[in-house]
């Protein structure tokens, strides 16, 4: 968490820069400093590497699903189901 002391350090610092440097409030908001930044792009989604009859899918990471462990002890080869 931030205190008030670092934010007023941190107000006193962007002072001192936009004196050092001559700049205006009417020009930093020209350049689009004060607009919200752009949303974070979505996540992508996770790549499907094995899927069964069912539908049913892993990407390989992580522990592997109950309906893959039945089948690999069942005698079936992970690979059976590996997609592309």
């Amino acid at each position: 968490m931030i205190t008030n002391t670092e934010r007023a350090a941190a107000i006193r610092w962007i002072q001192d820069q936009m004196a050092d440097y001559g700049l205006t409030m009417e020009e930093l908001k020209a350049a689009g400093c004060f607009e919200p930044p752009p949303p974070p792009p979505p996540p992508p989604a996770p790549v499907v590497s094995y899927r069964n009859a069912e539908g049913l899918s892993w990407d390989g990471q992580g522990e592997m699903p109950t309906w893959l462990k039945r089948a690999v002890n069942a005698g079936q080869s992970v690979e059976f189901f590996r997609v592309g």
